[in-house]
């Protein structure tokens, strides 16, 4: 197998390459082929790899010497190990269910061609992010990623507000990408290499746990993981990316970029291991963002918007259990996330594309029994992000908060609350939605229908996986064997001799589960009450709401406050300095100087008469003036 893992990330490069360069000349149905084909062709490889690596252990594949500088050198490397078979699974298995459901959705756009071509090339981007064996190789694809979103985010570029979105995308990722990339360069002048098998070894030696500022180091790589992963302060990009086509959405939130900071954490444990402050930090912001984001999706009307708070809460949850230390809980939410946010992310696609395009629930209702499959499998994806048993959110959120219980019982605290919200705003999006009398329009209705079978068969995939993807970690207290979290022990090994986890007696373990499922039920019986049962509609947006819920609606104005005291300082500096120091300074002082010498030319240009025997007597009296000048100064 080793002699092929260099295919699975060259084959949707190819895709991206052939469809980019016929994207005005083939069929569609060439490119809706070619671009599903490729990345399903590196799904089967995945699984060879990953088979491959549960049998004999990591992978490493030497492509080529990339630099080096004096004794420090770079390869192009591949590591495929634990951590990273699975993200391989991930990526090419979701993202080629993304492919094809999106030869339905996109059928009718005239950029067909070129979307297929972003798509391939950002599953490219994030294979190079997981595949790479040191930080440099990573970095490549973690840019190539933030250029990708750019791309797709802003694919609708016509309108200015989805343009605005992809710069806005664009520039948060750079701000974290900068505390990242320094982050890799002080752990290159500390290490003297990039390479992981040449750092984490090496991280936990007494000459360098001693010397090693591993507070700052981390600090800074986890700056980009706040950035690529939509963390405070850094996430208003995330829901605004809404702004692409929902397809997009999908591979941003479920497969790759909102992934690849937990992913990056996750691989570089042992250095946040031996940084606990780091760790206590990554906590606090994990859980101050999964419930700054709840309370946001608690009042938003836009189907996409919801789901969109609803991965940055997510998140927050993957990064408080990276902070509390539980590094298998955290990447086991990435796993079941993954499942279920695509599918309610192709869910709502499924919605838009049946309303004609229409994203306000407030304009929806009554739809289960037109779109009978998209409602089955929205549900099947509520109930496994709710965190109802036995569905796949159930057994990895319940896992993070069993150890954030351990680590700090007021944090556990705020993560039920917050499941609790979770459970109530994916249930009211899902009553809204499908429930009731139908409130769009006649025309809407009249076309409402199904989707095809490339857009609901992706769907079904996504919904058997969000049932039973949850059981390869059923913990000890059910009676279950965690699979994954032996898989990926060798990955957190050396974590796990430093952390020396405190874990609940069984009999806690149940009744943290009780806890959470019981606040998830009562979360969803109250949505029923009010959206159902009382057929509560949000009010317009016109109308005035109470206090909190119009801090809710208006999403706290972070975004307002952000232009406030970042974008307005700074539009006023760069206004002063281009009046005062560009135009005054430099350039008076540049065109000063033009100008004094254009002056000073126009006497001298005087002298010029054209008469040969002016220029004779002015040269005779010049070199009088020459043996003047030689004859007084001696």
């Amino acid at each position: 197998m080793d002699k092929y893992i260099w295919l699975i990330p060259i084959l949707p490069l190819a895709g991206f390459i052939i469809n980019g360069i016929g994207r005005n000349t083939f069929p569609k149905a060439l490119i809706g082929f070619l671009g599903s084909f490729l990345v399903l062709i590196c799904f089967g490889l995945s699984i060879g790899a990953f088979l491959q690596v549960r049998s004999t252990g990591a992978i490493n594949v030497h492509l080529f010497d990339w630099f080096s500088v004096g004794k420090f050198k770079v390869s192009f490397d591949f590591l495929i190990d634990q951590l990273s078979s699975i993200m391989l699974l991930i990526i090419t298995g979701v993202g080629f269910l993304i492919h094809l459901y999106s030869i339905g959705y996109m059928k009718d756009d005239a950029g067909f061609g070129k979307f297929f071509a972003y798509l391939n090339l950002f599953i490219f981007f994030m294979l190079l992010l997981v595949m790479g064996s040191n930080y440099l190789v990573m970095f490549i694809g973690w840019e190539g990623v933030g250029l990708c979103s750019y791309l797709l985010i802003g694919f609708w570029y016509t309108n200015p507000d989805y343009a605005d979105a992809a710069k806005k995308a664009f520039v948060m990722n750079r701000i974290g990408d900068l505390g990242f990339i320094i982050g890799i360069f002080i752990l290159i002048v500390f290490f003297g290499s990039a390479n992981f098998a040449d750092i984490f070894p090496k991280a936990a030696t007494p000459e360098f746990a001693t010397t090693t500022p591993y507070v700052i180091i981390t600090l800074l790589l986890f700056v980009g993981a706040v950035g690529k992963s939509a963390q405070l302060p850094l996430f208003t990009w995330l829901p605004d990316a809404m702004a692409g086509p929902t397809p997009v959405s999908a591979l941003i939130h479920a497969a790759t970029m909102v992934t690849a900071g937990v992913y990056m954490i996750a691989r570089s444990n042992i250095l946040f291991t031996l940084a606990p402050v780091t760790l206590h930090v990554v906590a606090i912001v994990g859980l101050t963002t999964a419930v700054v984001a709840a309370l946001i999706a608690l009042s938003q009307t836009d189907i996409k918007k919801v789901l969109a708070y609803s991965t940055v809460s997510q998140l927050g949850y993957m990064f408080l259990g990276l902070g509390v230390g539980a590094y298998t809980g955290a990447f086991f939410h990435v796993l079941t996330h993954a499942f279920f946010k695509a599918l309610l992310f192709l869910g709502a696609g499924s919605v838009i594309h049946g309303m004609s395009g229409e994203q306000d629930m407030r304009k929806m209702g009554g739809l289960k029994s037109k779109l009978p499959i998209t409602f089955l499998t929205m549900l099947i994806g509520t109930i496994a992000i709710s965190g109802i048993p036995p569905f796949a959110g159930f057994f990895s959120k319940d896992e993070i908060l069993a150890h954030t219980y351990t680590y700090s019982k007021s944090m556990y605290a705020i993560g039920v609350i917050t499941a609790m919200f979770t459970s109530f705003y994916m249930f009211r999006m899902l009553y809204l939605t499908f429930w009731g009398k139908f409130r769009g329009t006649h025309e809407q209705e009249h076309h409402l229908h199904e989707s095809p079978a490339s857009m609901t068969i992706p769907l079904i995939v996504l919904a058997i996986l969000s049932v039973v993807g949850g059981f390869i970690g059923v913990p000890e207290s059910l009676g279950g064997h965690h699979v994954l979290g032996e898989f990926l022990s060798p990955v957190f090994k050396d974590s796990a001799a430093i952390l020396k986890e405190v874990s609940s007696s069984n009999q806690t373990e149940i009744v943290l589960m009780a806890i959470s499922v019981v606040g998830a039920l009562a979360a969803l019986a109250y949505a029923y009450v009010r959206y159902v049962k009382n057929a509560h509609v949000p009010v317009s947006d016109e109308e005035e709401r109470p206090a909190l819920a119009s801090l809710s609606y208006h999403k706290f104005y972070i975004d307002e406050l952000y232009d406030t005291i970042i974008r307005k300082p700074l539009d006023f500096l760069s206004d002063f300095f281009y009046r005062v120091i560009d135009k005054l300074g430099i350039d008076g002082i540049v065109n000063g100087i033009g100008k004094g010498t254009m002056e000073s030319s126009k006497g001298l240009r005087l002298l010029q008469t054209g008469n040969v025997g002016y220029y004779i007597f002015m040269m005779v009296v010049g070199i009088i003036s020459i043996l003047f000048y030689i004859v007084f100064k001696k």
